[in-house]
């Protein structure tokens, strides 16, 4: 097996890292709006900004796949 296939296994690993991030931030979400239906506005907002910042490191780790394995 080349170097180059573990390196892009690797840094598709990223994603399973975003995964996990993501669907505890849902969670505790749930949870928030279960305590405090009232607020359920701002923290919709606010799980739907951290889900893209945590969403955007899984792309970055399969563009970094593509271009290991381009070499």
């Amino acid at each position: 097996m080349s170097l180059g296939v573990l390196a892009a296994g690797i840094a598709v690993l990223s994603g399973i890292g975003a995964g996990i991030g993501i669907g505890i931030a849902t969670g505790k979400a749930t949870e928030a709006v279960g305590r405090q239906p009232e607020a359920s506005g701002k923290i919709q907002t606010m799980l739907i900004l951290g889900a893209a910042l945590s969403e955007a490191t899984a792309i970055y780790g399969l563009i970094v796949a593509f271009m290991v394995m381009g070499k």
